[in-house]
């Protein structure tokens, strides 16, 4: 018996390669699916089923390509309807991969078709469950992204808090869990930064099964979620229809182009410019209108939060040899329309003479002191709960995820100095400012933590005259 957790950490996206006697099973495969033919076929064994724990929403599955190039049969839990031929398996229905059993079990609550496999080792012993988005380490999915009609978030709490306890609480102790998340991930709101456990101890530690009753259950889970990323809604639409091979993607995207040629295509398309470099390279020079979300740190979530159209046309700006790997980023989140990238990077911009753009970055000090000397607006744009945690009193909460809703208080006549947690989220809301006009930002390096370590990090040190209007 061989089971793989194969982890993605900028989706917090776990996939899982099962293997027994010749035969193969993959669980929430992701949208580039080469990884798991290959290891299929490293080991001589057939890819048999595709099983899915339900429609995702943060992320675009490959499970019809998966399907189309292995032959594998995909399967849903009960309820689900898909555009594409698939096996809706009943509750408790029971698939031999090899020598191992796996039994769908219907948990709905997260969605209404979630399904969590039970798999029984060759010994006929219970050994996992792939929980899905049911159950996470320290946490359970989100109640609020299937609601339909009169079902409310709370009556997809309820069904959750039944389909815990009569489904999943029952199996032994030493049952080991493997979600299909982990910490980082917006399916849930208080994720562990493991990836597995065994069920008995997420009975001990996790606040979801302690709860003592349906009532506590449904208050402690719907408490305190955030709305969902605008492309959650589209991306589940795509899983339950399917998507074209990532092959055709990238052919369209890797396209190089020249500086001239680049900048003809941006000014024809109106293709988003997304420069995917380091922050604080980004800040010392950038395409003037780029906009800069990391390849280093949750680029794909981010870009799906902030970029509305799942259709917009997308140019890049990357460090050489990442062109590949940020088509593929983009692809896992629906984003399957990048046109070309610029050839030899930043530096072919320069050495071609083209205008560039900067964003002024000052050190925490210097904020110190800017801050002491005159009124100034300061814009943290964590998320609500960072900044309720803790914050500086004249500080204004300007959540990056929603900046399209508040971009509208923004005087573009104004200086504004923003910080995050460390730095690579300010510098996204730095580029979006100045590429909608914004022309005076500055961006303070190492964010909230290089704050802390100045005079300033007193919540209670500044004058709260200065919590102004933007």
């Amino acid at each position: 018996m061989k089971i793989e957790q194969i982890y993605t950490g900028c989706l917090a996206e776990a996939a899982y390669y099962i293997e027994s006697n010749g035969e193969a099973a993959i669980i929430d495969p992701l949208r580039e699916v080469g990884t798991y033919l290959k290891k299929a076929e490293k080991a001589g064994a057939t890819i048999k089923y595709i099983f899915e724990t339900h429609f995702h929403a943060d992320f675009v599955s490959g499970h019809v390509d998966l399907a189309d190039k292995s032959g594998a049969k995909i399967i849903y839990g009960p309820t689900a309807k898909t555009e594409f031929e698939s096996h809706i398996a009943k509750d408790g229905e029971k698939f031999q991969i090899g020598d191992l059993t796996i039994t769908a079990l219907h948990t709905p609550g997260h969605t209404l078709e979630s399904t969590t496999y039970l798999l029984t080792d060759e010994k006929g012993k219970d050994h996992c469950i792939f929980s899905g988005d049911t159950l996470f380490i320290g946490d359970v999915g989100r109640p609020d992204l299937a609601q339909k009609g009169n079902l409310t978030m709370e009556d997809l709490a309820g069904m959750l808090y039944d389909s815990l306890n009569e489904k999943i609480k029952p199996l032994a102790d030493d049952v080991i869990v493997y979600p299909a998340h982990g910490a980082g991930s917006a399916c849930g709101k208080s994720m562990s930064k493991e990836t597995f456990d065994t069920l008995g101890h997420q009975k001990e530690v996790n606040y979801a099964l302690k709860a003592q009753n349906k009532e506590q259950f449904i208050s402690e889970v719907t408490d305190g979620i955030m709305p969902p990323p605008q492309y959650f809604a589209k991306n589940a639409a795509i899983n339950k229809g399917g998507v074209e091979s990532i092959d055709g993607i990238y052919e369209k995207g890797l396209n190089a182009l020249t500086p001239q040629a680049f900048e003809d295509t941006a000014n024809q398309t109106g293709a988003i410019m997304l420069d995917t470099r380091n922050p604080q390279v980004f800040a010392k020079g950038f395409i003037p209108n780029a906009i800069n979300i990391g390849l280093n740190g949750q680029f794909a979530p981010w870009v799906g939060a902030l970029i509305t159209d799942l259709n917009q046309p997308i140019l890049l700006i990357t460090d050489e040899g990442k062109e590949e790997e940020t088509i593929t980023r983009l692809t896992r989140v629906g984003y399957d329309s990048t046109i070309g990238y610029l050839d030899g990077g930043f530096e072919r911009w320069t050495d071609a003479g083209k205008e560039i753009d900067t964003i002024e970055t000052i050190s925490a000090e210097i904020f110190e002191e800017a801050v002491t000397e005159q009124e100034i607006i300061a814009l943290d744009v964590r998320k609500p709960g960072e900044y309720e945690s803790e914050h500086l009193e004249f500080t204004l909460s300007r959540p990056l995820d929603f900046i399209n809703d508040w971009m509208g208080e923004i005087d573009p006549n104004k200086t504004y100095y923003i910080h995050c947690a460390g730095g690579y989220r300010s510098m996204i809301a730095a580029s979006i400012l100045k590429s909608r006009g914004v022309e005076h930002v500055i961006d303070i390096a190492g964010g909230y933590g290089a704050i802390k370590n100045t005079n300033l990090k007193r919540t209670d040190f500044a004058c709260p005259s200065k919590a102004m209007k933007v």
